[in-house]
Formats: C-alpha cells, sequence, structure tokens
C-alpha cells in the first residue's frame, strides 16, 4: 500500500554534537520531502554548531570541527530549513524523543516561532517497536521458530534465553561464543560504573553521573565541591549497589 499523503510529509534526520536536547547542537541535517502525489525532493545542510564537536559524537557521525569551521550555523540556514518544510508534515526514526526536540530547539534559538500545532509527527521507530514486540516471547519465536510455553514463568524464560543466546551466536557471524566478547558487544555505548546506569564512565574512564542537576560531571569533582552530594545519595533511594560505587569511588579519593 502506497502512502495516502494531505499534505507533504517531509522525513528528516540530525547529526549533532551530542544527545542533551536542551544544550547540544546540529551539525548536519538531511530532509526527504515527499509531495502528496508521490514526487521527491531532498536536501542536506552541513552545519557548523558554533562549538566544538566531542569526539565521541565524531565517532559515531564522521563530522569533525575542520569538516564544519566553513559552514553556515544554523541561525544562519533556519529560514531556508524552515520554509521546506514549513507546509509539511514530519516523520523521522526515533524522531518523537530526539530528533524533533532538538530540532524545535534549534528553531527557537534562531528566533523562529516553530510548533506543531498544525503539523502531524510520525515516529518510525514506534511503528517498528509496536508492529514487532521486544519481548522475550517475540524473540523465541523470531530466533528459535518456536512459541514459548510457561511464558513469565521463570524456568521456562530462562531455558528461552539460553536458546534464544546460542541461536543468535549461530545467526550473527559477528558474533563469537565466548563470554569476554559476548559481554562486551552487550555493553551500552558509555559503559555502567553500576548496575543501575546511575554513574558511568566517559571516554575517560572517568565516573560521571547519568542523572540530575550533575549528568555529565565527573563523580569525584562532585564529591569535593558538594561534600553533602554523598550523604544525600546515601539516604536517597537509590540502588543498593550504587551507593556501594559510590563509596568506593569516595574512599578511592581518599586514598588519593
Amino acid at each position: 500500500m502506497n502512502l495516502t499523503l494531505s499534505k507533504p510529509l517531509a522525513f528528516f534526520d540530525l547529526e549533532t554534537t551530542g544527545i542533551n536536547v536542551g544544550k547540544d547542537k546540529i551539525v548536519e541535517i538531511c530532509i526527504l520531502k515527499v509531495q502528496k502525489n508521490g514526487s521527491e525532493e531532498c536536501k542536506t545542510w552541513r552545519v557548523n554548531p558554533g562549538t566544538p564537536i566531542p569526539k565521541e559524537s565524531s565517532d559515531v557521525h564522521g563530522i569533525t570541527d575542520d569538516m564544519v569551521k566553513d559552514c553556515p550555523t544554523f541561525p544562519e540556514l533556519a529560514v531556508e530549513i524552515y520554509n521546506f518544510i514549513k507546509d509539511a508534515d514530519l516523520s523521522g526514526y526515533n524522531s518523537n524523543r530526539f530528533d524533533l526536540p532538538l530540532l524545535a530547539e534549534e528553531f527557537l534559538r534562531a528566533d523562529i516561532d516553530f510548533d506543531m500545532k498544525n503539523r502531524r509527527s510520525i515516529d518510525v521507530q514506534s511503528v517498528f517497536f509496536k508492529m514487532e514486540p521486544r519481548t522475550l516471547t517475540a524473540a523465541y519465536r523470531f530466533y528459535c521458530n518456536k512459541e514459548l510455553v510457561g511464558a513469565h514463568g521463570a524456568k521456562a524464560d530462562t531455558r528461552a534465553t539460553f536458546e534464544i543466546l546460542k541461536a543468535q551466536v549461530d545467526r550473527y557471524e559477528e558474533l563469537r561464543g565466548d563470554s569476554e566478547s559476548l559481554a562486551q558487544f552487550t555493553q551500552p555505548t558509555q559503559p555502567n560504573a553500576d548496575l543501575a546506569g546511575m554513574i558511568k564512565f566517559n571516554a575517560q574512564g572517568d565516573e560521571i553521573f547519568n542523572f540530575g542537576k550533575h549528568k555529565g560531571k565527573k563523580v569525584t569533582d562532585i564529591l569535593d565541591r558538594e561534600p553533602g552530594y554523598y550523604a544525600w545519595m546515601q539516604n536517597a533511594d537509590f540502588p543498593a549497589y550504587t551507593k556501594k560505587v559510590l563509596t568506593a569511588i569516595k574512599l578511592r579519593s581518599f586514598n588519593k
């Protein structure tokens, strides 16, 4: 079935300096505008964010400071980009949670009163997740071609998980069967220092907070500047393992 459009639909994707909607900037934007009759027009803009691009972001999208130093800033491009999409609905992948809020933020910084009052947003990732559930039962059916009898019972779920991993190793050539490589493969891009992900490691291997007002800041720096923050976390409703990791960091600082 073809798309039935009542107005143009603009598919877009952003490459950015990071994932913080409130402060990060666009370094590249591509928009594929599909008209009601099915005709297409695609435009791509490389953008100087006016701030250094972190290495970890450049490692993802391949865009460096040198590549954008002579490019226009978003405020210089904002009117052109806005005029291209002003009559269109918007669509992207994970766009409702990230790309769309960041695009709106950039327009507002450029003094363009962008809003979604008269346009729709279509997040393709949401369609994927709703039509292909990311559950143990769905994974068992996909990888093992079996129905999970007794789902949500601990024994059945445990056996199914074991069979799924074996099937994944067989299916994907890039997966090796040893525990070390599998553990590395399944780690998040930014590894956790604790189990809950409240404290992570940055690119330099330093522990950083991953929540609240100090998100992204080094744990040791905050404990030095705000000694009461440690006591607050120990008395608050954080996981015991997170508190354990925090204590280890504090004691390590004392030993130094």
